[in-house]
């Protein structure tokens, strides 16, 4: 954890989503203060008509991000992340102003096991990202 779930409506060059999870990590890792080891990044690309926004008028084309995350952070801090990688995925992707939407769900560390790592997440601490 954590793991950070993008879909869109279009499909872009492996390169692109390769330069988007890259900056994805290094925002996640930076703002929220958590090891690059421990991020996942997976760009779906669902297609045109496969996600709606809709309100009071006509629906609209709109993507969304799932952040599975490790509980502890401040909605300050979060807010911080959410308004990072909207302005990423607008100028990366060239998603429209409004499009992307950011939701969070926040789980224990023992929610989450790490091959890579050998071991279930611990608890989120604020100096970790400095170890």
């Amino acid at each position: 954890m954590p793991y950070l779930q993008l879909e869109v409506i279009r499909n872009y060059p492996y390169a692109t989503k390769k330069i988007l999870a890259k900056r994805i990590g290094e925002t996640y890792s930076r703002i929220m203060k958590a090891d690059a080891n421990r991020i996942t990044v997976s760009i779906r690309e669902l297609g045109e008509g496969a996600i709606w926004r809709c309100g009071d008028d006509e629906p609209m084309p709109a993507a969304i991000m799932m952040c599975d995350i490790r509980q502890g952070r401040d909605a300050h801090t979060r807010t911080a992340l959410s308004r990072a990688l909207i302005d990423m995925c607008n100028e990366v992707l060239g998603l429209e102003v409004g499009q992307l939407n950011i939701e969070f769900t926040q789980h224990s560390g023992d929610e989450m096991y790490h091959q890579r790592l050998g071991s279930f997440s611990s608890e989120w601490l604020p100096d970790e990202g400095s170890l």
